[in-house]
């Protein structure tokens, strides 16, 4: 609670400050505005290989396109049964769509205008909606991705969605479709679209979105597949494979003669040549093991015989 507190906080008083140098025309931001807009627009204009990978990159980073595959995802918690992580994912979508409507609503700001410009934007300029879509979408990605994997996986995750946001909202300014305060805005306006539904459940309902990343978390473990071997068959069953059974291809001595423990053995079986008296190797019935003791005569044994 206190890390998205911290959060919100941190990201609303970014969007504030920006909020009110935009609308007091702070005259340091309009001139830093003006002329980074300026000198990426000359730049794109003399190289049209970088102003097409820009404009093809913008458009995978398009706001319909993150809210699009942020819905998925909570549809897919839904389906999972963590119905507090769907929330909270469907929760940020919708908040970030406001957020975008309404900084547009509170500052009304023209976007850069260009005799010759390489990309068109309908609508006010601040904040990016590009950047804030994309913020939205890579933090609530890497949020569900960090409990389920290790340390190199996070790494390698955090880097990419760091990747992803800065460069979409490169793109905005890199194409003259924003100014270059709008992004920072964007940006500071996730942080607190994710962090505040974050709070409000957590006030609302204790416990129930750490609940549900433990169960994200079994889910990521490896399940070990169990193999069972079928059971043996008694002894003395007949069958083609049975320990004392009848003799079969691949028997083990089985009891086929007239002697039971040296009957004939198949190809593969470990009883003696064929015959009555087989061989040592036979495998007979098997006996109750009599208890260790001293060893006795064979007069004791046989009275009779003496």
């Amino acid at each position: 609670m206190l890390r998205c507190a911290g959060a919100a906080l941190t990201g609303a008083l970014v969007f504030a400050v920006l909020l009110l140098l935009v609308r007091t025309g702070w005259p340091p931001l309009a001139r830093l505005d003006r002329g980074w807009a300026s000198l990426l627009h000359r730049y794109a204009l003399r190289h049209p290989v970088w102003t097409a990978a820009m404009q093809t990159f913008a458009d995978l980073g398009a706001p319909w396109v993150m809210r699009t595959l942020l819905g998925a995802v909570a549809a897919w918690l839904w389906a999972t049964r963590t119905r507090t992580l769907a929330a909270w994912a469907a929760a940020a979508a919708l908040l970030g769509w406001a957020a975008d409507r309404a900084g547009r609503a509170l500052t009304d700001r023209p976007r850069p205008h260009f005799a010759d410009p390489v990309a068109v934007a309908p609508g006010p300029s601040f904040p990016s909606g590009h950047a804030l879509a994309s913020a939205v979408t890579c933090g609530a990605l890497l949020v569900l991705l960090w409990p389920r994997a290790e340390r190199p996986v996070r790494a390698a995750a955090g880097g990419a969605a760091a990747l992803v946001a800065l460069g979409v909202g490169w793109t905005r300014i890199a194409l003259g479709a924003n100014w270059p305060s709008d992004v920072p805005a964007g940006w500071a306006a996730a942080l607190v679209v994710l962090a505040a539904p974050a709070l409000a459940l957590e006030l609302w309902r204790p416990g129930r979105i750490g609940r549900d990343v433990r169960r994200l978390r079994r889910r990521a473990r490896p399940r070990v597949q169990r193999v069972l071997a079928p059971p043996l068959p008694p002894v003395g069953a007949a069958g083609p494979a049975g320990l004392g059974g009848a003799a079969g291809p691949a028997g083990l001595g089985g009891a086929a003669g007239p002697d039971r423990p040296g009957g004939p053995a198949g190809p593969s079986g470990l009883g003696g040549p064929s015959g009555p008296s087989g061989s040592a190797w036979s495998v007979g019935p098997l006996s109750p093991v009599e208890p260790v003791g001293r060893a006795e005569s064979a007069a004791e044994r046989d009275p009779g015989r003496s």
